[in-house]
């Protein structure tokens, strides 16, 4: 698992890559990733929006920008987690993704940076 803390909110990831949802013959390799998102700051904030890079090896990178994740923009009082679980597919067997979220501080209204940390997403055959 990948874990980062930026201005008080810790992420964690984590990856598995999904063979029923592959088709490895036809270079089509799927992902998921679970994200954990704590709040270790004194005050209340809201996620507003996500940035990624995805870095596939065999294509050009993707970059994905939208609001909250799936579908959300949750708040999180002082000491909250929100987990959630997404996806990406590759052309490769090999790939990354990085990104940031935004969010609000839900006490002065300033928004702010949360870095997500650099995950890889690997075929697991293709590293032995």
């Amino acid at each position: 698992m990948n874990t980062l803390t930026t201005s008080g909110v810790q992420i964690s990831v984590k990856t598995n890559f999904r063979t029923d949802l592959s088709e490895v013959l036809e270079s089509r390799y799927f992902f998921n990733y679970r994200v954990e998102i704590q709040n270790t700051n004194a005050y209340p904030v809201q996620l507003q929006s996500r940035d990624w890079y995805i870095f596939d090896s065999l294509s050009e990178a993707k970059y994905v920008s939208g609001s909250g994740v799936v579908g959300e923009q949750p708040i999180l009082k002082p000491g909250e987690t929100f987990t959630y679980s997404s996806g990406c597919d590759l052309q490769a067997e090999i790939g990354m993704m990085k990104g940031f979220y935004t969010f609000i501080n839900m006490d002065n209204g300033s928004l702010f940076e949360v870095i997500v940390p650099t995950f890889k997403l690997e075929y697991p055959p293709k590293l032995n």
